[in-house]
């Protein structure tokens, strides 16, 4: 009875060993097996030269350049729309080069070509007061130089031979009357002398023509014009014998003593220019000089063919070595705009969306930031706003990655999920 006791107490521990053994078995077995992590795929494969070509599987370029992988994460990840983010290996490839945001001086020396000209300040039209005939010419070539108050012309005129008579008959009335004991008399006798010596003076007789008169009394038949100013005679508009009217220009004449130059700029030029900027000139008709003057006058309007403002300088010609109608090599010194913010210009991308440039963040990311500009100038740009000093722009390969950046940002705008509408 012992002996099958202890062997049924034996079979019993077998039997729940077995038991236990076989339901660890089936729970090992149901239970599932952690699965090995599985490498990230890519979303599709991009051409390292050209980002607008893309494909679904693996590929190489002309060049026998693979294509790079672009991840779902990488998409993601970006901090900022359209930033771009390239391996070392692939921005040494495509020649990426930068350069960094800093304060400099801008100055720009605007070259032109200018034509001389007459000041126009300085051009007298002389013209005759009175009818008559021209009697005698004292100066009658063109070019020629004459001081003021040189004699020109005479001129016969009835209406001044009438004036004149009636100053001489104020003149006698005077003489006459001045010892009047009654007042008004001898006062309306001095006034018809002034009055008569005036009209005489309209009529622009010259000063030592009425000393004569007055202490003579003697009527000269004619009237001598003189230049009222010193200059060239550049014009001479009548001659020996000819009949002449208020109408009639008889001289032009020029004081060159000082000349106007025109020169055009171009309106990306404007924003430089102020009028009181300093001017050079060289001439091929005046060699090894150069001529020092300044800008007067921008005109308000651009030349509708050539698209260009027009320019007024001005310079001194005591030696009168400008001529007018030459043409000479101007320089304008244009105004500096101190402590701007520059950056190289190739480094913007100029496009109908605005002016923008790629910024390096770090770690292969560059971010897009829009730019406002201001002057131009040896290779350089001002930023006005959208940089701060010592911010590392992209100055090559910036179209490559600016075409990346687009494909990224409408590849992130389609996969963004759409906004529920309510009803």
């Amino acid at each position: 009875m012992t002996k099958q006791v202890i062997i049924a107490i034996l079979m019993l521990a077998l039997g729940l060993g077995v038991g236990y053994w076989l339901a660890s078995r089936q729970m090992i077995h149901e239970q599932p097996a952690s699965a090995p992590a599985e490498p990230r795929k890519p979303l599709f494969y991009r051409n390292p030269m050209n980002p607008d070509v893309t494909s679904p599987v693996p590929a190489k370029d002309s060049m026998g350049m693979d294509y790079i992988p672009v991840y779902a994460d990488e998409e993601q990840a970006e901090e900022k729309a359209g930033t771009v983010k390239i391996d070392p290996m692939t921005t040494q490839n495509i020649g990426v080069r930068t350069a960094r945001a800093s304060r400099q001086t801008l100055s720009q020396g605007i070259r032109a070509v200018g034509r001389v000209g007459y000041d126009e300040e300085r051009i007298v039209r002389l013209h005759p007061k009175t009818e008559g005939w021209i009697e005698a010419m004292s100066v009658d070539k063109t070019g020629q130089w004459v001081k003021k108050n040189t004699d020109l012309l005479s001129v016969y005129s009835p209406q001044l031979v009438a004036s004149q008579q009636e100053y001489v008959l104020a003149l006698k009335n005077l003489e006459v009357l001045k010892k009047s004991p009654i007042e008004d008399i001898r006062r309306g006798a001095e006034e018809l002398v002034n009055s008569s010596r005036e009209r005489l003076k309209l009529l622009d007789v010259p000063e030592h023509q009425l000393h004569d008169l007055t202490h003579t009394h003697e009527i000269k038949k004619s009237l001598h014009i003189h230049t009222p100013a010193a200059g060239i005679v550049i014009e001479i508009g009548a001659r020996e014998g000819q009949y002449v009217t208020p109408a009639t220009q008889l001289y032009m004449i020029a004081d060159l003593s000082k000349v106007w130059v025109y020169a055009d700029i171009y309106e990306y030029e404007l924003p430089w220019v102020r009028e009181g900027d300093p001017v050079e000139m060289r001439l091929a008709g005046v060699p090894g000089k150069v001529f020092k003057g300044h800008l007067a006058f921008i005109y308000p309007y651009a030349e509708a063919k050539t698209r260009t403002i027009k320019v007024r300088l001005v310079f001194d010609n005591t030696e009168l070595l400008l001529k007018p109608d030459m043409f000479a090599e101007v320089t304008i010194q244009a105004g500096r705009r101190q402590e701007a913010l520059v950056i190289p210009a190739e480094a913007v991308v100029r496009s109908s969306a605005g002016d923008r440039v790629f910024v390096v963040q770090g770690d292969g990311r560059f971010e897009p930031r829009t730019v406002r500009l201001g002057l131009a100038s040896n290779g350089h740009i001002e930023i006005r706003e959208g940089l701060v000093e010592g911010e590392e722009v992209v100055t090559s390969a910036q179209f490559l990655i600016d075409s990346e950046s687009n494909l990224r940002e409408a590849t992130k705008k389609m996969m963004a999920p759409e906004p529920h509408q309510h009803d």
